[in-house]
């Protein structure tokens, strides 16, 4: 078949393995991008915190949710293959025992995908309000274990020879500036570099390194803000199209860019926020 008439997400990615990381939540990005990455036909580890079931919101547990064993068996009835893993992507041990699993069940790696992040709650305070403790914990999330993720990939990658793809899931708020998020969006603003200076070191390879910036997404991290008319107002008012993302655009994108599709893409940083950005 000519590649450019087979159908968007149709088996692209047959024979690839890609990791997903924070990928256990219910509603969440993460839960999207498994999905779909194994909809394309990659088998996918994912992998999460192991956070306790007392601590799953209200529909999660309602649903009977099991985490990213949930989201493996969603994988597996949809015909793909999935692996569960729990890691500690901060902890470089927890993250070479990762890696080791998966080349272990599937014998490569070709796609990671550096989706967790920290949880909204007290980093979101004025700077000047900010301890350091609390600011060293943000960073050990999203900046220490987006880096230690990414190496250890990037490492197995070039060792097998055979290019690859990291795209990670950064924030708009990398790219704006707003109150009470000194925390949360400086250390995204610097997985933002990281990926610019990755694709850069490993271009000659044809290891690929993106990383998309999602805006207002409607999911289990955004359960502190109250739905109603006042939600819906404040999803028009902030996003020029007017909706809010549930994850799937951004795991379309992640699927684009992890694909041949964007075999000439590398180093590049991309809003997925329905304008939100530009629309300030």
């Amino acid at each position: 078949m000519d590649p450019a008439a087979q159908q968007f997400g149709e088996a692209e990615l047959d024979g690839k393995v890609a990791i997903v990381t924070g990928a256990g939540r219910m509603r969440s990005i993460g839960r999207r991008i498994a999905t779909t990455l194994a909809r394309a036909g990659a088998s996918v580890v994912v992998t999460g915190s192991g956070r306790s079931s007392q601590s799953y919101p209200d529909d999660e547990k309602a649903a009977g949710w099991r985490d990213v064993e949930s989201v493996a068996e969603e994988i597996r009835q949809l015909g793909g293959t999935a692996l569960t893993a729990i890691t500690d992507i901060a902890d470089e041990a927890s993250v070479d025992r990762l890696i080791a699993d998966t080349l272990g069940a599937f014998g490569r790696l070709d796609i990671l995908v550096n989706n967790a992040a920290m949880s909204r709650g007290s980093d979101r305070r004025p700077v000047v309000e900010l301890d350091i403790e609390t600011l060293r914990k943000v960073y050990s999330i999203n900046v220490e274990g987006t880096f230690l993720m990414s190496r250890a990939a990037a490492r197995t990658m070039l060792a097998q020879g055979s290019g690859g793809n990291i795209v990670n899931i950064s924030t708009v708020a990398s790219r704006t500036a707003g109150p009470r998020l000194g925390a949360y969006a400086s250390s995204k603003a610097a997985i933002n570099a990281l990926g610019r200076v990755m694709a850069l070191e490993l271009a000659s390879e044809n290891i690929r390194v993106n990383t998309i910036c999602p805006g207002f997404n409607d999911t289990s991290r955004l359960d502190d803000l109250p739905r109603g008319e006042q939600f819906d107002k404040m999803v028009k008012d902030m996003v020029p199209l007017g909706w809010a993302d549930d994850g799937t655009q951004v795991a379309e994108l992640t699927l684009f860019l992890a694909s041949d599709r964007a075999k000439w893409i590398t180093g590049q940083t991309l809003m997925a926020d329905g304008g939100r950005v530009w629309g300030q």
